[in-house]
């Protein structure tokens, strides 16, 4: 980009300004710090100029190209938002279907443009809501959906043909996606027009988040046969939603996050693909690559998480492209979601974390996302209130109505300090993607305990530092504040339970048992065949009136269940 004989006038510049002009005021008045540090542990120097780029031969073309072309690194679209702006969500769902339908309207009426749904816990782990371990879980985080009659209500006067809808479901992804599909023909809605994603990501959950059921190798035929049945069947559905927020949450580094989601859609890439040498399709990564997606988090320290997730989507491009022979452009966008951090959230002064998630979506939007959720202020005290959920929309709409920040492309690009980030994590990952290839892989590296174990290190490295004082929180080890918060906590009716129960035996005493039990009689053959897609077989139970905890059982059944190696 720059001749030597400049470079070489700018670095004579350079010193010249330390010596005459910094070194006098540093004498006089010294920095705050002796180093500043990124999350990741950089050392930031206190000025970036175009020799941090020419050192490390940097170049335009290489590095940035254009937004809408390879490598993607300044956004997966041509215009970006001066074209379409991002979706944006807020994840929700708690209580009855009836809660969540009116949440889900209310959020719609404040200007939320897509749906992002949040299940109970008996519902993510493949159990009714009557079932011993489920009892006192029903509609606590998330909503409670063991039927298409629950689905049928949450979704009562929402066009599901006119907005899209994210599911956070994995290990029952597949009997959640069969209920939509099933509420969504009932209204004369075909498959095929359904716009959304379900997060079908069941190695995060075995490497951070825990809510899995069965072991490694079917929990992947399970996702593995979702994501080929949708790229047939639902070509405006994301059949997964590769996660590294939560490993983020569970305290990874920032480039630990990309190194590990990025590793994880690799994985899935290969099973698609020998799954697909099974089944008789897809035959090449073309044919479902378009529609993987990912979801990743966003933290308070702006640059870096800027440079996280430029990094992300330019090394996805090049895996897709050299690693997997991907021609269709698509297949090499790393089109993802955005979660501010949860963890970041405190008890301690909770109006301040309206100021944090406006960072973090700032950051998200700087970073080029497609779909933003903006934690609430009140969520580490509890579910977020109507009126914290609206600010939270609003911090969203701000950004994108009167900042200026959408008006041009990736205004953060050719920065000299962003793309140095950028250059620095990208190369922190790639570290980190070559040993999990060294070990075979991710699925082999989670066997063996080896992600877990590097993120539970440096969650216990930061909380060190937040002991320590080296990482300031204001109103945790910094500006601390005596205060009994006044806020209005959303709670959960306990007579929420008995109204599911309910409404499940009643479903339960209305259907055909012989036809019920042909299905899952079908199902379990088909789980124990290798050559078999899952996705029909698991409609048709559910069309044959079976609850998800039916068919959860009946593959319990065959795969049994997952226990973790022990991480210390």
């Amino acid at each position: 980009m720059w001749d030597r004989s400049y470079i070489e006038k700018l670095r004579e510049k350079l010193k010249e300004w330390e010596k005459e002009v910094l070194e006098p005021i540093l004498k006089k008045l010294p920095e705050r710090k002796q180093e500043f540090l990124t999350e990741q542990g950089f050392v930031v120097q206190r000025l970036y100029t175009p020799l941090d780029l020419y050192e490390r031969n940097w170049n335009y073309l290489e590095k940035l190209g254009f937004p809408g072309a390879y490598p993607f690194t300044r956004g997966v679209y041509p215009t970006m938002y001066r074209g379409r702006p991002w979706t944006i969500r807020q994840y929700a769902g708690y209580g009855s279907a009836e809660d969540t339908n009116a949440r889900y309207r209310y959020l719609i009426s404040v200007g939320q443009t897509g749906l992002s749904m949040a299940f109970d816990l008996p519902t993510q782990l493949g159990l009714d809501p009557d079932h011993p371990l489920a009892y006192y879980e029903v509609g606590k985080v998330g909503v409670s959906c063991p039927t298409p009659i629950e689905m049928n209500i949450i979704f009562k006067d929402i066009p599901m043909d006119k907005i899209t809808t994210s599911m956070t479901i994995n290990a029952t992804a597949m009997e959640i996606l069969a209920m939509y599909i099933l509420v969504a023909e009932s209204r004369g809605i075909p498959r095929h027009v359904l716009g959304g994603t379900v997060q079908n990501d069941i190695l995060k959950e075995f490497i951070a988040r825990n809510n899995y059921i069965y072991p490694p190798i079917p929990s992947m035929r399970y996702a593995t046969d979702l994501i080929i049945w949708c790229a047939k069947e639902m070509p405006k559905w994301n059949s997964i939603s590769i996660s590294g927020y939560h490993f983020e949450e569970a305290g990874a580094t920032p480039a630990q996050e990309i190194a590990f989601t990025l590793a994880d859609g690799i994985e899935y890439v290969r099973w698609v693909l020998e799954r697909g040498k099974v089944q008789g399709w897809p035959k090449s990564v073309d044919d479902f690559a378009p529609r993987l997606s990912f979801f990743f988090a966003a933290r308070t320290n702006l640059f870096e998480q800027v440079a996280k997730f430029r990094a992300a989507r330019r090394m996805w491009a090049r895996i897709m492209k050299e690693w997997f022979g991907a021609k269709n452009p698509r297949s090499m966008m790393l089109r993802f979601h955005v979660q501010t951090a949860g963890v970041q959230l405190t008890a301690q002064q909770p109006l301040v974390n309206l100021i944090r998630t406006t960072i973090q979506a700032l950051a998200a939007v700087l970073g080029g996302c497609q779909s933003l959720h903006v934690n609430s202020y009140d969520e580490a005290l509890s579910l977020p209130t109507e009126e914290a959920v609206k600010l939270s929309i609003r911090v969203q709409q701000v950004i994108l109505y009167e900042s200026g920040v959408v008006d041009t492309i990736d205004p953060l690009g050719g920065s000299y300090y962003v793309e140095w980030l950028t250059d620095m994590l990208e190369e922190e990952a790639w570290k980190i993607i070559d040993r999990i290839e060294s070990m075979g892989g991710m699925l082999k590296a989670i066997e063996a305990g080896w992600p877990q174990a590097e993120i539970a290190k440096a969650a216990y490295e930061y909380q060190l530092k937040v002991e320590r004082g080296e990482i300031p929180i204001i109103g945790v080890n910094i500006f601390v504040e005596e205060e009994i918060p006044k806020f209005e906590v959303l709670k959960v009716n306990p007579e929420v339970r008995d109204r599911v129960i309910k409404r499940l035996n009643e479903y339960r005493s209305n259907r055909d048992p012989v036809k019920l039990r042909s299905a899952l009689d079908e199902l379990r053959r088909a789980a124990e065949k290798e050559d078999e897609n899952l996705m029909p077989f698991i409609i048709e139970a559910i069309r044959s009136r079976a609850t998800l905890g039916e068919i959860s059982k009946t593959l319990r059944d065959i795969w049994g269940e997952w226990r973790a190696p022990e991480v210390f």
